[in-house]
């Protein structure tokens, strides 16, 4: 005779499956973090759009590993985290820093329009790229991290006259082959890695309090962490060549 599953064996499942829902709607707040960004954009308020755009980061940067934990996946097979992961990240790494582009005077017009053209059409295109993950879970070109380029350029007014020619590089940039790390899920240098989206986000904190301005040792670790998080894949790419050159 089969045996009934005991009251607190199906409480643990039901619990274990409201910890995974759970999870999901962590990751749908972005919705929330998204339309408040949206307007502040509207008021031209862009420390508060930034503001609101890096709760989304942060969101972004703890719901995959939250996911892991509760394995969602298995727990939820009706319910794709990452279609949900995809709605959310376009608004905020691609729609709103495209708006804030063709809104904030950075261009003149018709630049304006043509520059944040190309961003929210190449990231759709990129969100649609099914090759975007590599095995050691780098992405494969600029992964449409919009919200945080755009930033930087906010910070640094000596880059805003190079606007139109810095979304040009990085538009083509999305689709070169070129490794580009995820903070949290590649594992080689990860604590460095960390430890540097740390402080890119406590240095773009303290520009957006300056009136978006980053100067001082805000600026200096902003510029650094950002450098660090654009190369440090290209260079995990190039030494991995040189190795392979090496071995033969």
């Amino acid at each position: 005779m089969a045996t009934q599953p005991s009251d607190d064996s199906a409480a643990g499942v039901n619990k274990s499956t409201w910890m995974a829902f759970a999870v999901h709607i962590l990751t749908a707040s972005g919705a929330l973090w998204a339309l408040l960004a949206m307007v502040a954009a509207a008021d031209g308020d862009w420390p508060l759009m930034f503001a609101w755009l890096g709760v989304a980061l942060v969101v972004d940067g703890i719901d995959g590993p939250l996911a892991r934990a509760a394995h969602v996946t298995e727990r939820l097979p009706t319910w794709s985290g990452a279609a949900l992961d995809f709605v959310i990240d376009y608004a905020t790494y691609v729609l709103l820093p495209a708006f804030a582009i063709a809104t904030a005077g950075l261009l003149d017009t018709p630049f304006n329009l043509i520059a944040a053209g190309l961003v929210v059409v190449s990231g759709a295109l990129y969100f649609a790229y099914e090759g975007m993950k590599l095995p050691d879970n780098c992405f494969r070109g600029f992964p449409v991290t919009w919200n945080m380029l755009v930033f930087v350029i906010f910070a640094f007014p000596g880059l805003q006259d190079y606007t139109l020619a810095i979304v040009i590089v990085f538009v083509a940039l999305t689709f070169a082959p070129v490794r580009f790390v995820h903070p949290v899920r590649v594992r080689r240098l990860r604590p460095l890695t960390l430890v540097a989206a740390i402080a890119w986000l406590v240095c773009a904190f303290i520009a957006a309090r300056n009136d978006m301005i980053a100067d001082g040792v805000a600026g200096v670790g902003l510029a650094v962490s950002s450098i660090y998080l654009l190369v440090i894949g290209a260079l995990f790419q190039l030494a991995d060549r040189l190795m392979a050159r090496g071995g033969n």
